[in-house]
């Protein structure tokens, strides 16, 4: 055999070599590129998905921010309605205190015995102040 047809052996056999090591790579490639396009489609999902998470954020700090001021505005008329229930305790217990004066007063005019006709001036003017008390109040309450 002449040298240079072992050369042209060798070339051949080499080219036949660098064809099925070609074959081998395109075949990855497509594989590659097969994923690439399956990788392109799971981005784009996920960059929905986080376009929907970023809004369902944004909706939920805006009800936080309004459940808020609601709450606030709340917790505001219940200091307001405490308050007032406060000055209506005490102006009950005034009432209840001019009550038992005029309470007082009534049973000391029933104690004095029947020969007496004047009654004791003290308990007349507990009552008379206890009368005029609660037309004053009654005044600024309609007034109110």
């Amino acid at each position: 055999m002449s040298f240079g047809l072992i050369i042209e052996i060798l070339v051949a056999a080499l080219l036949m070599l660098t064809i099925g090591y070609c074959y081998t790579l395109n075949r990855r490639l497509e594989r590659l590129r097969a994923d690439e396009q399956s990788l392109k489609g799971t981005i784009a999902e996920l960059i929905t998905a986080t376009e929907i998470a970023e809004r369902a954020v944004g909706e939920l700090k805006r009800a936080a921010q309004e459940n808020d001021g609601t709450l606030g505005e709340r917790v505001r008329a219940a200091e307001r309605y405490c308050v007032e229930l406060d000055r209506q305790v005490a102006a009950g217990d005034v009432v209840l205190t001019r009550l038992s004066r005029v309470v007082v007063a009534a049973r000391s005019l029933q104690d004095v015995p029947s020969a007496v006709t004047a009654p004791d001036p003290k308990a007349v003017a507990a009552a008379a102040r206890s009368f005029s008390d609660r037309l004053r109040d009654r005044a600024g309450a309609k007034a109110a």
